[in-house]
């Protein structure tokens, strides 16, 4: 009997062994990773039954981490090589982005008198930038147009204070291109405003670095004249009865207001004012002998106000600082006087058909005198000269 109950007694305890090795076998085998498959399978019989595939081992953490750099990386790349792309093909696209636009001064007093001066310049943080930009893109209109000549290609030279007279002139003939091509769609665009204003800027300062006697030369001086008269030809176009050149009434206020600022310096605001004097005379007279229902009465109409508004603006704004430079031309202003004084006579015979013409006009001989009064060198002017003026 006792023999009987052993038997049962050491099964069940062998039984108990075994299910505890099992469970750590199995504990084990859970905390390992799996194992990668082998290269071939073990020989299996006909009658075994096929095992499943086993799953494709996951990425850890760290190799997440560097796909994820290697894909960063290689989009910076791309987008570096884009840039070195778009900055070596300089004919089809500047190296600033298009969406940059000018965010200073220069147009913001359009239209409004002010007695101050209307900016002196742009920040000298951004002057060299903007004036090798400038320099740059009208490298590239001159090799376009001058492609067959490889000694014009030269004309703008890469130094500082070398070929002045080539600069200004290819600068001059960049601004007024610009004027020509605008329309009252392209003024919004941004593209107008920073050429304009870079293009001015260089203007005056390749004016400022010459002396008196090289301004005074002959090239720079007809240099100049082609300026003033191709933008007062483009701005008040229907005075010449060419239609080509149509603009509209906010296209004709941008190039005043540019040659507002060119006036800045002496030499070219003198010269603006006499150029613009002698016009209102001419178109006095046309208007004199004019039908009031024809269409170009009203065009001309309107760019005698302007015209008598832009002296106005270039003798409020510069007239004193004119005068304080040394090297003021007092006999090219006594000329000017009396080109203003001499188109207010020619008003006054358009005084019955529209007084305010001669009331403006007056307006401005009054500011010329009030800034008068104040030279320094006011007994060094013609007294016949200053008596009409103050009559």
């Amino acid at each position: 009997m006792e023999i009987v109950r052993d038997q049962p007694k050491s099964s069940s305890d062998e039984s108990l062994k075994l299910a505890i090795a099992m469970a750590l076998v199995r504990s084990k085998l859970l905390q390992k990773p799996p194992a990668p498959p082998p290269s071939q399978p073990p020989p299996s019989s006909s009658s075994a039954v096929p095992q499943p595939a086993a799953a494709p081992p996951l990425y850890s953490d760290d190799a997440l981490k560097w796909k994820r750099k290697a894909k960063e990386r290689k989009l910076e790349i791309l987008r570096l090589k884009e840039d070195l792309k778009v900055a070596e093909d300089g004919s089809q696209c500047d190296i600033f982005p298009k969406s940059a636009s000018c965010k200073c001064y220069f147009f913001d007093k359009l239209g409004l008198l002010s007695p101050k001066r209307i900016g002196d310049g742009p920040d000298q943080r951004f002057s060299e930038v903007l004036r090798r930009r400038f320099l740059r893109q009208v490298r590239i209109k001159e090799r376009k147009r001058r492609r067959t000549d490889d000694s014009l290609l030269h004309r703008i030279s890469e130094r500082d204070n070398e070929n002045n007279v080539d600069q200004l002139s290819a600068s001059v003939d960049f601004l007024v291109e610009l004027c020509d091509s605008v329309s009252p769609q392209s003024l919004e665009k941004g593209n107008f405003k920073n050429w304009c204003h870079q293009a001015v800027d260089f203007i005056l300062g390749t004016l400022a670095t010459m002396s008196p006697t090289e301004r005074n030369a002959e090239p720079v001086e007809g240099i100049i004249n082609s300026l003033i008269m191709r933008l007062l030809r483009r701005t008040f176009s229907a005075l010449e009865g060419d239609e080509s050149h149509h603009f509209d009434t906010a296209v004709q206020f941008y190039i005043q207001h540019l040659m507002r600022k060119v006036g800045n310096e002496a030499f070219v605001g003198q010269r603006l004012i006499f150029a613009v004097s002698q016009r209102i005379s001419v178109v006095a007279e046309s208007l004199l002998f004019m039908d009031p229902f024809d269409d170009a009465f009203s065009s001309m109409h309107n760019s005698m106000f302007m015209m008598i508004q832009l002296i106005e603006f270039l003798v409020s704004d510069y007239l004193l600082t004119w005068s304080n430079a040394g090297d003021f031309d007092i006999r090219f202003f006594e000329e000017w006087v009396v080109s203003i004084l001499h188109g207010r006579k020619a008003l006054q015979l358009l005084e019955n058909r529209n007084s305010l013409y001669v009331l403006y006009i007056d307006r401005v001989i009054g500011v010329v005198a009030k800034q008068v009064g104040q030279f320094s060198f006011l007994q060094k002017l013609n007294p016949q000269i200053l008596e009409n003026l103050f009559s």
